[in-house]
């Protein structure tokens, strides 16, 4: 029996089971069979082949990172052969093939700790860990003192030194440093004040992340091997390190030889420079909107504010989670957004890997930010508040947030104190983003009816990082499947996306929407909607998508029934009978189709799609009826099919698949009464 080198808690070993994936492992044996499932380990890439890279995770041990673990393409991989690299090991098959798995840690001081593994034991690295600059001061003072008979060093409570005997003699006292300028100071010892954003103990020191109103940069402190570093300070406290700047594995460090926690006057000054610089820094440059559309322009203050909450997240190393919905609009407002912040990501943090900490980017499959949603996400904030020390989320969330379908999951977002801001076109519901930070809505400012989701994503983004104005601006043209902005034709053709490629990207995007919706394809998408060098892939996959859609639209077109009421023209598609309901397109994008294409060729008055399955009937009209308004009155005249709406404006009732056609002519009627 042991201690857990991180919580302390007795295990069978110097690692308990709750942290077994927080610590990295080096591999001393010589069979696969003497690896354990779930571990990270350090390996060496050894080669590459079309379908993955091969790793040696130890002498004569070799796995397999499968190009479909990857969370980037393969060729995108910037490892060469000898290359230090960390992966899991997912299991060991019977014939000893290591199957491996990708760690989004590639650096040997993101993980809590290093112990030795082989082929029976698990044990303590024998290296002595490096002596800080505190310590050696410290055994040089205490052997002074024992020599001369004088007293030790002071110490406080934890068996920290401090006081003047942990620093080391300077000419002068220090100054104060900026900590955006220790690039230019490696081997100096220095005087850094600001907050700790985040703090994490290790088998050896316990590193603390410290931001001042600059930038942030990690700092090591070593009591002794697993055992916590001046414990009285903790995430949020503000305080005064000094130490030396050294450069580790090609990164910034401080190693650690005093840090207080200041207070009074001393912590008042640090707060007030901070808040004013983040004050400063947050606040979105004075832009124009990407084009003049009066729709956006009404709410232009909204964007901007969106614009400041999400770069103040950035700058307080607040992870920015972007939550949009799984369409081709919703995945080009993501990605613009993405575009826009990972370059402030990278400036801000030191840390070579910190854009997969702070941004990451989640497609909502089902267009709202239900429950299962929010759950997942709450329990990866607590689980990284708890092992990381990370501060909470702020979640943004695009093309969805501002119907009753996103109550539950913003409410259990409010219990926590999770911030969120909400970016929207769908006509909102009352009351149900009152928790957000922000709401973006153009149904809030004059009109939402020709606002597309890409419109809002890119011009927030182009607020939150003018540099990629440029790179932004063919995104709003993407949301339209129709009817496109002049304004917004003329923005992408300026910037050499013509309609045809628009289009392709549309088209493209919309198909990998489809697929693996519950993945945000970072680099796919941003080969599809940044790089001209692949429009080919662009082509290609537009291909796929007509393909799909016309197959689709043929089969549905001869199975079309028309019904007429109160000079409404209704287009029915039986979509349980008559479509291939688990293959591209979904029900949703063959809805449309079949809207915008007017497949019935009936000129005049007013025509209504309809796509009926067996216990919901999704609406698509030529004005946007509101489904709340729809399902009040079907419920009326269908009083025992339980009749309920999803979603505003083109949405979908829901109802008992025992009361069908009940339904179906409740919702006719209802429809063609309001379109009226």
């Amino acid at each position: 029996m042991g201690n857990c080198v991180i919580c302390g808690t007795s295990a069978d070993g110097p690692i308990c089971s709750s942290h077994e994936q927080d610590v990295l492992f080096e591999f001393e044996g010589n069979r696969p069979q003497q690896l354990t499932a779930g571990r990270y380990y350090k390996g060496t890439v050894d080669g590459f082949a079309d379908f993955g890279v091969f790793i040696d995770v130890g002498k004569n041990v070799t796995g397999l990172l499968h190009k479909s673990e990857l969370d980037k393409r393969l060729e995108s991989l910037d490892w060469d052969a000898g290359d230090t690299v960390y992966v899991q090991v997912l299991g060991v098959r019977d014939n000893g093939n290591i199957d491996l798995g990708w760690s989004i840690r590639q650096s040997e001081r993101e993980f809590r700790g290093k112990l030795i593994q082989d082929a029976e034991n698990t044990y303590l690295s024998d290296e002595e860990p490096k002596q800080s600059a505190s310590e050696r001061s410290e055994t040089d003072d205490q052997s002074d003192a024992t020599e001369s008979s004088e007293p030790a060093p002071t110490t406080d409570g934890s068996g920290n030194a401090v006081g003047s005997a942990t620093i080391p003699e300077h000419d002068e006292p220090l100054e104060r440093v900026a900590i955006e300028t220790l690039s230019d100071r490696v081997g100096e010892h220095v005087r850094i004040e600001g907050e700790i954003v985040g703090a994490s103990q290790t088998s050896g020191p316990t590193v603390f992340e410290l931001r001042d109103e600059t930038a942030v940069v990690d700092c090591a402190a070593f009591k002794e091997a697993g055992v916590r570093a001046y414990p009285q300070v903790d995430t949020g406290d503000v305080v005064r390190l000094v130490g030396e700047v050294e450069l580790r594995n090609n990164e910034l460090q401080v190693e650690t030889e005093q840090l207080d926690a200041l207070t009074d006057d001393e912590e008042a000054t640090v707060i007030n420079r901070l808040a004013e610089a983040l004050e400063d820094e947050a606040r979105p440059a004075d832009v124009d909107l990407l084009a003049e559309h009066s729709s956006v322009e009404a709410i232009h203050d909204a964007i901007k504010d969106a614009a400041g909450a999400i770069r103040r997240a950035v700058i307080e190393s607040r992870p920015v989670i972007v939550r949009h919905n799984a369409s081709a609009e919703g995945y080009a407002a993501g990605a613009a957004l993405e575009r826009a912040v990972l370059p402030l990501v990278r400036e801000e943090h030191a840390r070579s890997d910190a854009q997969y900490h702070y941004f990451d980017r989640r497609p909502l499959e089902n267009g709202f930010y239900d429950m299962e949603d929010a759950t997942k996400d709450a329990t990866n904030m607590l689980d990284n508040r708890e092992r990381h020390d990370e501060k909470l989320p702020l979640f943004v969330l695009v093309d969805a947030g501002s119907t009753v379908e996103s109550s539950d999951g913003l409410d259990l977002l409010d219990i926590y104190g999770a911030p969120h801001v909400v970016i929207d076109t769908q006509f909102p519901d009352e009351n149900v983003a009152e928790t957000a930070e922000v709401i973006v809505n153009p149904f809030l400012g004059e009109s939402g009816k020709d606002v597309s989701a890409s419109v809002l994503g890119a011009n927030v983004a182009a607020h939150i990082n003018d540099d990629v104005r440029e790179d932004v601006s063919h995104l709003p043209a993407v949301g339209y499947w129709a009817d496109t902005p002049s304004e917004y034709v003329e923005l992408a053709e300026e910037a050499g996306y013509d309609t045809a490629h628009v289009t392709a990207l549309r088209e493209a995007v919309a198909l990998e929407a489809y697929y693996q919706s519950y993945e945000d394809k970072r680099e796919l998408i941003t080969d599809l909607l940044f790089e001209h060098a692949k429009r080919d892939l662009a082509e290609h996959i537009s291909e796929q998508f007509r393909t799909k859609l016309e197959n689709e639209l043929d089969t549905a077109e001869p199975n079309l029934s028309v019904r007429g009421a109160n000079g409404v023209t209704f287009t029915v598609l039986d979509t349980e009978a008559y479509t291939h309901r688990f293959d591209f397109p979904s029900t949703s994008v063959l809805l449309d189709a079949l809207h915008r294409h007017d497949i019935t060729g009936r000129p005049g008055g007013q025509n209504v799609t309809l796509g009926l399955a067996d216990d919901e009937i999704h609406i698509r009209s030529d004005v946007g009826v509101n489904v709340r308004d729809i399902a009040d009155a079907a419920r009326e005249r269908a009083p025992e099919a339980g009749i309920i709406a999803v979603g505003t404006h083109d949405g979908k009732v829901e109802f008992l698949r025992g009361e069908r056609e009940a339904a179906l002519d409740a919702v006719i009627e209802s429809v063609s009464e309001r379109v009226n």
